[in-house]
Order: C-alpha cells, then sequence, then structure tokens
C-alpha cells in the first residue's frame, strides 16, 4: 500500500479539468445559448482579440499596474514590517492602525482614492499599495521577529557594514517570509487591480470586463479571463515556484549539496 505522502499518478492531474472542459461543450450545445458559448467560441474570440492588438494593450496596462504596486507595495510594507518587528514600541504604537488597515474593505479604498484624487492612474495605484502594504507588513514583521540574535552578535563582533549585515544576516532569514508575502501579495493585487480599472479606469483586463459585461458579451469575458489566467500561471510557474524552492531549500539537507 502506498504512502499517502507519495506523490499521485500523472494521469490524476488530467482527469477534472478535462472533464469540466467536456460538460461546458456539452451544456453550450445543448442549451445553445449565447451566455454559454463554446470553448471554441471563446478561442475564437480570443484569437480576434489578440490579432486586433486590444488584448495585449488591455493586458499590458493590467501588468503595468500591477508591476507597479506590487513594488511600491512590497518595499513599504517591508519596511514597515521589519521596523514594527524589531521595535516593541513602534509595534505597539502602530498595531491597532494596522489591524484597521487590514479590516479595511479594498472596495472602500478604490472609492475613496478616486473620490478624493479624481479618476486618475495614481488614485488607481495608491488603491491597490494601500490594500496591500499590511499584508506585506505582517508577514515580514513575524520574520523580523524571528531573526536569530546569535547571528545578529556574530555581525558585530566581525563589525559588519549596514550592508553586509541586510545582505548576509537579514535577506537570508527573511526570504522565506518575504516570498510569502510576494505569492500572497500578487494573489490580492491582481484581483484589486481589476476592481480598480473596472471602476476608473479605461484601459486594463477589468474595463474590458465591463465593457464586456454591458453587451452581455460573455466571449468576451471568457476569453479576457482565460488570457488573465494565463499570464499569472507564466509567472507563478517561471517565477514565484522556483524563488519559492529557493526560499525552502534549507528545510531539505540534500538539497544544498544538488
Amino acid at each position: 500500500m502506498k504512502s499517502v505522502s507519495g506523490r499521485p499518478p500523472a494521469w490524476s492531474y488530467w482527469v477534472v479539468l478535462p472533464s469540466f472542459v467536456l460538460i461546458w461543450v456539452v451544456l453550450a450545445v445543448v442549451l445553445k445559448s449565447p451566455l454559454l458559448p463554446t470553448p471554441m467560441n471563446v478561442v475564437d474570440t480570443l484569437i480576434r482579440e489578440a490579432a486586433s492588438g486590444e488584448l495585449w494593450h488591455h493586458l499590458g496596462a493590467t501588468l503595468g499596474r500591477v508591476v507597479i504596486a506590487f513594488t511600491l507595495a512590497m518595499l513599504i510594507g517591508t519596511a514597515i514590517g521589519v521596523v514594527m518587528g524589531r521595535s516593541k514600541t513602534t509595534n505597539a504604537l502602530f498595531d491597532p492602525l494596522l489591524v484597521l488597515m487590514l479590516n479595511l474593505p479594498a472596495l472602500v479604498t478604490i472609492i475613496l482614492m478616486y473620490v478624493w484624487f479624481g479618476l486618475i492612474e495614481v488614485a488607481a495605484v495608491m488603491a491597490v499599495v494601500i490594500n496591500k502594504v499590511p499584508n506585506v507588513a505582517v508577514t515580514v514583521r513575524e520574520g523580523a521577529r524571528s531573526l536569530d540574535y546569535r547571528l545578529e552578535e556574530m555581525a558585530t563582533v566581525y563589525e559588519f557594514s549596514r550592508w553586509q549585515r541586510l545582505r548576509a544576516v537579514w535577506v537570508p532569514q527573511l526570504f522565506p517570509y518575504l516570498m510569502a508575502a510576494t505569492r500572497g501579495g500578487l494573489a490580492l493585487i491582481w484581483k484589486i487591480v481589476l476592481v480598480v480599472e473596472l471602476l476608473g479606469r479605461s484601459s486594463g483586463v477589468g474595463f474590458q470586463l465591463h465593457m464586456a459585461f454591458q453587451i452581455f458579451d460573455v466571449a468576451a469575458i471568457l476569453a479576457y479571463s482565460l488570457a488573465f489566467i494565463a499570464v499569472v500561471q507564466l509567472i507563478e510557474l517561471a517565477i514565484l515556484q522556483p524563488l519559492e524552492r529557493r526560499s525552502s531549500r534549507w528545510r531539505d539537507p540534500g538539497a544544498a549539496h544538488a
């Protein structure tokens, strides 16, 4: 009998998704409704949007906002998390505000940014950053609290500069926490950016979903959604998973010698 912790057979990954697509095809053929297009209709729409350049334009706009908002949120959130994790007084002062921001609905932040600053790009990015910073800060704060004081003492004995201390002592210990914040951050930012675009931008995947909704173009909604999911999965496979394996390499003694 195989161990529960063993790897499942390869074919098990290719059962549910094809079955879902098959059910989708059958229902679309039986119902013959524009509200449930066939997969081929969706693919045709996707190809048409790509050929016209609209798909790349709106995907690029969304990716640009994600990159800017993610970078700012990680930098600001990491700085706040490290300071709060290393100073009990600072943590006590700002923890209530952090809890408040964590529980503030993203929709409220987006609406306030647009009301206060107008329907401009800066307001859109600020709304995303404000929603993400508390999550990063909380995660990094736990990492800062767990920094090994013995490594700090060693850095002091060897008179490490601030840059050496950051590169050789802090970053390696914080890296798993930064990866956790990155994974959670991108998952959250993707969704918030779409809402931001839907409510107040004239470009991006969220804007296109809003336009398709206005005319009940389900094929366009699904086409842009699939393109968006494909980009997210590409980033996941090409960037995040390799980084995550690196961040957890220390857990596997054999990995260091591989």
